[in-house]
């Protein structure tokens, strides 16, 4: 199998390293991802700016390339310059801090995994839920399993897995679900602050949904310690509404 690994935290991050020494036993990795930290850069492509590129090779023996763009850059470029021929999978990850819910229109990892499905490719995204302390071995581990499967699934054209992983021991985690994707937005918060020359600045945050009780959503099962499997579709046109369109006069 030949997969192709990228990520949005940069491919110096801890999460890319520790999927890649659970890929490596299942396949042939090409790691190709962003040469420092890209994250919630969405699905953005690099237009305005020529791309640079270079071959790395870490002290934990990853050897890959760094690219100076975004995740789906890294996906285009590695399909169009580096690789003799698609990869049989794309996985994007492991990301610090989870992609469930509406994070999936923001995260960079995601937009990895969706451009490989534009590209005709099985494709996954994972995450971990925690931005402290990491802990990625149960996780690798989870994705490699999970990407010897995906050949299996019959992904159709253009859909995805959003996997995201809890930030537990594994015999803590209670399982698999393979959920939907929540819809209650991600409310933003703004601090405001005074910078050194007294000038009032803002810094975002945001606030998650947490009054969930329905464990065939992502975001509910994750928080209760579910390792949740969202199929995620490219094709964003609501097909019963477009039903009612075709009958209306303009």
């Amino acid at each position: 199998m030949n997969i192709l690994l990228t990520n949005d935290d940069g491919i110096y991050a801890p999460g890319i390293h520790a999927l890649y020494a659970q890929l490596k036993k299942i396949g042939k990795v090409t790691v190709v991802a962003p040469d420092s930290e890209r994250s919630s850069v969405g699905h953005g492509i690099t237009l305005a700016h020529p791309i640079w590129y270079k071959k790395i090779q870490t002290l934990d023996k990853l050897t890959g390339y760094g690219i100076s763009g975004t995740p789906a850059d890294c996906v285009k470029f590695a399909v169009s310059v580096i690789l003799k021929r698609k990869p049989d999978v794309v996985v994007s990850g492991i990301n610090l801090g989870p992609n469930d819910g509406c994070s999936v229109f923001y995260s960079g990892t995601v937009a990895g995994a969706r451009e490989g499905s534009l590209m005709g490719i099985p494709s996954m995204a994972v995450s971990l839920n925690t931005f402290i302390n990491p802990d990625f071995s149960y996780a690798a581990k989870c994705a490699a399993k999970l990407t010897q499967k995906i050949k299996t699934l019959a992904l159709p054209k253009g859909t995805f897995l959003n996997v995201n992983v809890p930030h537990l021991k594994q015999s803590q985690v209670k399982g698999i679900r393979m959920t939907r994707q929540c819809t209650e937005p991600i409310h933003g918060t703004f601090s405001k602050r005074r910078d050194p020359h007294q000038k009032d600045y803002y810094w975002m945050g945001g606030k998650m949904p947490t009054n969930l009780k329905d464990d065939a959503i992502d975001t509910c099962a994750l928080n209760r310690g579910y390792v949740t499997v969202t199929p995620i579709q490219c094709d964003s046109t609501d097909s019963m509404f477009l039903k009612r369109l075709e009958g209306v006069k303009i």
